[in-house]
């Protein structure tokens, strides 16, 4: 798994390196000079590796926090990240999800999960184009998850982690005007159960619309599809992000499932710093 994923980094730095020097040859003796970034709306619950075209030594910290009614019980949800560019167009992630679990009011004497922390995720994302001409921004990146084991497990059988997940990913963003942003984000994710030597996959389509004001706020609609041997599931997150500072900002997020599954409504806030 580790080998896996150092190899996948190196092959895209070997691109992005390549990349480099092709842009140096146009740019000359500008060394001033900054590869081509289009700005894209970034949906906030299935969110970037990096911002599309991102430039080296660009980085931020995110901060989430969510409650899921699943109608048994209450789940509470966050999640710490930290993405930073390394190369030009090149960005790494490490993000720590967690899970906490409560009673609802019918149901305080049922048996409640074990609270986690998920698990540690470590990704990479490479933009491989960007057109001005077309508006738009195409990326390629992979997200490795190590699953932990709820801390009941942990403390009472010594069992670290129960599964990893491997998850390619591809990522296209079109701007039909200004204000107006599509963006498409799409790959399987497969995940590896060590206890039961079991696998389960899940394709992942997750569609996005955003109307995005001049100073950078914007409102949208993401929807979130699951495509599994189960019954697919679709979820339509409307959401808006406001600017309190050029370096912070915070988004809202609201979950209504839409396919008639036994989720209920979500709703999840992001806090943005860019340091």
């Amino acid at each position: 798994m580790k080998i896996l994923f150092t190899a996948i980094t190196l092959l895209l730095i070997s691109i992005n390196t390549h990349a480099q020097v092709l842009g140096d040859t146009i740019a000359k003796n500008d060394v001033s000079a900054k590869p081509l970034k289009l700005h894209h709306a970034e949906p906030l619950y299935v969110d970037l590796i990096r911002d599309l075209g991102a430039r080296k030594g660009e980085h931020e910290l995110n901060v989430g926090f969510g409650i899921n009614d699943e109608k048994e019980y209450v789940a509470y949800k966050g999640f710490a990240e930290y993405e930073f560019a390394v190369a030009n167009r090149l960005g790494l992630e490490v993000e720590v999800p967690f899970e906490m679990y409560g009673h609802t009011a019918n149901d305080a004497r049922d048996p409640l999960p074990g609270n986690r922390v998920e698990g540690i995720k470590l990704a990479t994302q490479y933009t491989f184009l960007v057109s001005k001409k077309y508006q738009t921004s195409m990326a390629v990146g992979y997200i490795q998850e190590m699953e932990f084991s709820s801390l009941p497990d942990i403390g009472h059988h010594g069992k670290l982690f129960e599964g990893t997940t491997y998850n390619p990913i591809f990522i296209a963003a079109k701007r039909l005007t200004p204000h107006i942003h599509t963006l498409l984000y799409t790959g399987p994710v497969m995940e590896q159960l060590f206890e039961t030597k079991t696998w389960n996959t899940v394709m992942e389509v997750n569609a996005n619309l955003h109307y995005v004001f001049t100073n950078g706020n914007f409102i949208g609609l993401e929807t979130n599809m699951e495509f599994s041997e189960q019954k697919p599931s679709f979820v339509v997150r409307p959401q808006f992000k406001v600017a309190f500072s050029p370096k912070v900002s915070l988004g809202i997020v609201a979950g209504i499932p839409a396919s008639g599954d036994n989720r209920n409504i979500s709703a999840m806030t992001r806090m943005i710093w860019v340091p």
